[in-house]
């Protein structure tokens, strides 16, 4: 396996983000190692919240959610998925698994940091790797926030706006990241924060992960991944601890669903679901410190 690394000082000086990296060892699928990136801020015995983003940002979209989670006394983690951000890049994009993702995060999460009476939040594909995570070890977990996220088996149509981007991630000759996260937005995004977000790919070479997630979506029942989502979804049908949807106005991908939650999560049952007014698909950009909020009132009330 060909592994690319993002040049440390790509990431100096951004906007807005004066964190520590912090890195962990995982296994690779031909014996080697890779080195996936962290965020871990706040108190080392404050109660953690596992920060997961989506594709293709990194954890430099919960820059502005961290401070308010820290300033309650919560300890924050925010891992960089495989081949986004700080963390290594497998050069080719059959180097990328559903699978491959959920088991290089369980290495950090489980293995790494040994994290317990966690507060999970997860947006985009950081639900979709973050609830297998749940599904595989309840205990861990106090309670959950999704925004902006699923858990598809294949089952179920996905949006035309999801398909488009399916098909633009597979077919285009440039994957701008930058762009494509500032399109993702509600609010117009500084140009010196769009470039941080370009900054883990120095070319087109670096992007294989990037591109190859949206492919890994379950689109069809014989899905590699069907089996795994279905039996994920048997144990968060019996999940009974707090569950909060917070999902934005704004997102054409994944408007609306937060329904298949509040119907199949015991979890939900009794909680003040919010609505979060003004944000895009990457909400944390658009309402970071509201969205923050949310989550520490939730972790404080429940």
């Amino acid at each position: 396996m060909e592994i690319l690394r993002t040049p440390d000082d790509r990431f100096d000086d951004l906007p807005g983000f004066p964190f520590e990296p912090r890195y962990a060892e995982v296994a690779a699928p031909d014996g080697g190692t890779l080195r996936v990136h962290y965020l871990d801020e706040g108190p080392t015995e404050g109660p953690p919240v596992l920060l997961m983003h989506g594709e293709p940002s990194w954890s430099y979209l919960y820059r502005n959610m961290i401070p308010v989670l820290t300033a309650a006394g919560h300890r924050c983690i925010a891992p960089d998925l495989v081949g986004l951000g700080r963390s290594d890049k497998p050069a080719f994009p059959d180097d990328y698994t559903y699978a491959r993702h959920v088991d290089w995060m369980a290495q950090v999460v489980f293995g790494h940091l040994d994290l317990e009476n966690t507060t999970f939040f997860g947006q985009d594909w950081g639900g979709l790797i973050g609830l297998r995570l749940v599904a595989a070890d309840p205990d861990r977990f106090a309670r959950v926030v999704v925004a902006n996220t699923g858990l598809p088996t294949g089952e179920e149509p996905l949006s035309k706006a999801f398909l488009s981007w399916q098909q633009f991630a597979r077919e285009s000759p440039v994957f701008p990241v930058g762009s494509i996260i500032s399109r993702g937005c509600a609010t117009a995004l500084d140009p010196a924060v769009v470039a941080a977000y370009d900054a883990p790919f120095p070319d087109e070479r670096f992007t294989a992960g990037a591109r190859s997630l949206p492919g890994l979506v379950p689109t069809r029942p014989d899905d590699p991944a069907h089996d795994d989502n279905r039996a994920a979804w048997e144990v968060l049908r019996r999940f009974t601890k707090p569950f909060l949807c917070a999902f934005s106005d704004r997102d054409p991908i994944t408007g609306g669903g937060d329904r298949i939650f509040r119907r199949e999560v015991p979890g939900t049952t009794g909680v003040q679901h919010v609505t979060i007014t003004g944000g895009g698909h990457f909400l944390q950009e658009d309402c970071g410190p509201e969205l923050a909020r949310v989550v520490r009132d939730f972790a404080a009330n429940t």
